[in-house]
């Protein structure tokens, strides 16, 4: 007989563990200004494709993120927990 293996229904996979590379995103989002792809590049020694993937991973995770453009540099800021 098989067994089933399932997720705890509890579990909450909407916020990144505490000393991980997306919770550090999420602090650099925070900022009154946000982040730039750049700040978010050097603050987690990603590569461009990696941060811009881990950014769209936390807004399918329910984070808002919004875009500014500040002296034609675009800055992403949320202010908001995920919603799920």
């Amino acid at each position: 007989m098989a067994t089933t293996i399932t997720k705890a229904a509890t579990s909450d996979n909407s916020k990144p563990h505490a000393n991980s590379k997306s919770a550090a995103i999420v602090v650099l989002l925070r900022r009154p200004d946000g982040a730039s792809l750049d700040e978010l590049i050097q603050a987690n020694g990603r590569q461009k494709h990696t941060a811009r993937a881990a950014r769209t991973g936390l807004k399918q995770k329910g984070h808002k993120i919004e875009r500014a453009k500040a002296d034609g540099v675009s800055c992403y800021s949320t202010t908001s927990d995920a919603s799920r």
